[in-house]
């Protein structure tokens, strides 16, 4: 059976470890709390409690992956990375260049550049060990395709790790791994989210279960035909090309 390893598994990646587990697929993921934890084993797949920012405890969690799985086939990164300083002086996405401080830059960009970079190392270095292949996803939002007022910060943070991901791509190619980016391109629905999109038309909203099936289709790729970046937009959204 193939296994996976998600990053994150409170609300999307918990979306994704279910869906892959429904098909069959062993399991594992990293979390934080101890109530995430509770839920991920619930599912019957391995809870590692660890920091998906440090990349010693990254690193750590998944070696216990693979040995308890004898081995990984998929690594996800479905983990919200930013980390907005307290009484930070932006709004949502770090705020205006002009208004923002250096700790919203470091809670809103550096942040989430330093997460991606750490997954997406600490994941080829564990496959390469490996030597039989395997499939690397990082999922970001639509900040990774293009900035907006207000969000410049966390949009900076995103396009560095869509970068990350180009680079590793080209770079494993050869060795038989699989990079690609997944980029939702819209408010994904989910219990974090419930708040301010009551109203809103559910076609306007990001459908995890759909997100799922995204990563479970380029996990599916053969090597004759791999897409390195996947981008998926709600029709009730605005699409940009």
């Amino acid at each position: 059976m193939p296994s996976v390893l998600v990053l994150g598994a409170r609300n999307l990646g918990g979306a994704i470890l279910d869906h892959l587990l429904s098909a069959g697929w062993t399991g594992a993921a990293v979390a934080r709390s101890d109530d995430t934890l509770e839920r991920v084993r619930s599912r019957g797949a391995i809870g590692l409690e660890a920091d998906a920012a440090d990349p010693e405890a990254l690193r750590d969690a998944i070696a216990r992956a693979r040995a308890e799985l004898d081995g990984l086939d998929l690594l996800v990164n479905a983990v919200s990375a930013a980390r907005p300083p307290s009484g930070g002086s932006g709004g949502f996405g770090g705020g205006p260049i002009a208004e923002a401080t250096i700790e919203d830059w470091r809670g809103w960009g550096a942040a989430v550049a330093e997460q991606g970079f750490a997954f997406l190392s600490e994941s080829a270095r564990a496959l390469r060990e490996q030597a039989r292949g395997g499939t690397i996803v990082q999922v970001t939002g639509g900040s990774a395709r293009r900035a907006m007022p207000g969000r410049g910060l966390w949009s900076a943070g995103a396009q560095s790790v869509r970068a990350l991901v180009h680079a590793a791509a080209q770079e494993l190619r050869d060795e038989g791994i699989h990079v690609a980016l997944l980029i939702v391109d819209a408010t994904i629905e989910s219990p974090k989210t419930a708040g301010f999109t009551r109203d809103a038309p559910r076609d306007s909203l990001g459908d995890q279960a759909e997100i799922a099936r995204a990563v479970a289709y380029l996990a599916g790729q053969s090597r004759r035909g791999w897409s390195h970046e996947l981008t998926v937009t709600p029709s009730g959204d605005r699409w940009t090309p």
